[in-house]
């Protein structure tokens, strides 16, 4: 297009040109701002760096990072005592129900704890028929955790061992065939055996140790043979010594120690009693209301667990086996500064029983042949596995009812549980001698959520952490 550019005010324009003209300039006027701006951005764009626009991400601040929490699962593949093949742990995830690691073990595991930190694994094993000698088992519990990290301790000839207690300093294990109890000292791995410190009276047969880890001392608890009381052994862990025996029940089968390592409480199945120990004066507890040391539950008891922010035990009593058995809750505190106006010889230092203590609050009702009970450590609810009749029964400790029966497959006759607390849910974790499944609760809505495939018929479960 040609374009005559004609000066304003020139004859030759006319009026109506003029304003055609006006329109026609506003519009080379626009042309032209728009090309002296690019011609200096081109003159920016070459001269030194290109500037290009900058995103930076920001992180999201999420809720500080958890501790790892675990199941830790002992089965065995073949019972049959004739069998070679070794048993086989299992390290289950506390946050998505998925097995981390499988590795394998002593042959025939049938005991098996953690230590107080929840690091390390020890088992007992049948090595089979042709085997002198039982052996003791020792793993870290990791993620990495391979067969080859398993270490080996071969026990005494003859010791029929058949519990083991992980103080601070060394193990201890129960050998009712050697009358003894043996202290193996960690030192330098395998665990090598240190002392072995004699119960005594040959009519004594050591079945379990109760104690804290890090505290004065525990209790080698013995039964009678001869079916009359049974004893307790104190053994004092700085000088891996027994230094006194007292008595306690008829057929003294388990026995738990408070956190502190002030008070001792031993299950006497054979005559439905509680026996309260006074581990700080190593003497029988006389409980204030009735002067005597022994307190009265249900038919049976074999298992406790305590509810520490309630200052309470809860006590599974088995019953006879066929019938519902029953929990029995005990209140158990200790006098305290607040408690003195009415405990007037209370001594802060070394505090004797506050004035309830060792009373019943309440015996609940559960299933058939319970065998374990193991309480949420927030104190809000109690755990009962019921062998017999393959549930698990829910008692609310502030209500004292049962709750919720949970059923589980018929045939599995569960006989042990544990818990870990967790928020907003824990988990409870069931197993079975006749099943190669673990089944897991979920604690808010107290319903099975999964069950956990194990390679192996359950021997036990424990929790890395309450």
């Amino acid at each position: 297009m040609h374009l005559a550019i004609v000066e304003e005010g020139t004859p030759q324009v006319r009026t109506g040109q003029r304003s055609k003209w006006s329109r026609v300039r506003s519009r080379i006027q626009a042309i032209s701002s728009v090309a002296l701006a690019a011609v200096t951005l081109g003159s920016l764009v070459g001269c030194g760096n290109t500037y290009r626009p900058v995103v930076s991400s920001i992180n999201p601040v999420g809720p500080a990072g958890q501790p790892a929490r675990y199941a830790v699962v002992i089965s065995d593949p073949n019972p049959d005592p004739s069998s070679t093949l070794p048993g086989l742990v299992t390290i289950v995830d506390f946050s998505g129900d998925t097995v981390l690691v499988t590795a394998n073990i002593g042959v025939h595991p049938y005991y098996f704890i953690l230590n107080a930190a929840g690091n390390t694994g020890y088992t007992l094993n049948h090595e089979g028929q042709g085997s002198q000698s039982d052996t003791m088992t020792s793993f870290g519990i990791s993620t990495q955790l391979q067969t080859r990290d398993v270490v080996q301790t071969t026990l005494l000839s003859g010791a029929n061992p058949n519990t083991i207690f992980s103080d601070s300093t060394a193990l201890f294990i129960t050998q009712p065939g050697l009358n003894s109890v043996a202290q193996l000292l960690e030192t330098n791995p395998p665990p090598s055996l240190g002392q072995n410190l004699p119960i005594g009276d040959p009519n004594f047969s050591p079945v379990y140790i109760a104690g804290q880890s890090g505290t004065p001392r525990a209790y080698a608890i013995s039964k009678n043979v001869n079916g009359s009381a049974g004893e307790v052994s104190a053994i004092e862990m700085s000088s891996s010594t027994i230094t006194s025996h007292i008595p306690v029940g008829i057929d003294p089968i388990y026995g738990v120690m408070t956190s502190d390592g002030k008070r001792a409480f031993i299950m006497n199945k054979g005559d439905g009693t509680i026996s309260v120990i006074n581990a700080q004066a190593n003497a029988p507890d006389l409980i204030p209301s009735t002067g005597i040391s022994t307190i009265p539950v249900g038919t049976s008891p074999l298992w406790a667990d305590l509810a520490p922010t309630r200052n309470e035990l809860v006590v599974a009593n088995e019953g006879d086996g066929s019938t519902p058995g029953s929990v029995s809750i005990i209140n158990i505190p200790l006098c305290s500064t607040a408690a003195l106006p009415g405990n007037p010889n209370c001594d802060v230092d070394n505090p004797i029983d506050a004035n309830d203590f060792g009373k019943v609050l309440a015996t609940v009702p559960v299933g058939v042949d319970p065998q374990m009970v193991a309480v949420l450590q927030d104190g809000s609810r109690a755990y009962v596995v019921n062998k017999a009749d393959s549930t698990v029964s829910v008692v609310n400790l502030t209500t004292f009812t049962v709750t919720k029966t949970i059923p589980l497959p018929a045939t599995q006759h569960p006989n042990f549980i544990v818990a870990i607390n967790g928020t907003p849910t824990g988990k409870i974790y069931v197993t079975s001698p006749e099943s190669d499944h673990m089944t897991i609760i979920r604690t808010d809505t107290d319903v099975v959520e999964t069950t956990i495939p194990l390679q192996g018929k359950a021997v036990m479960v424990r929790a890395q952490l309450p």
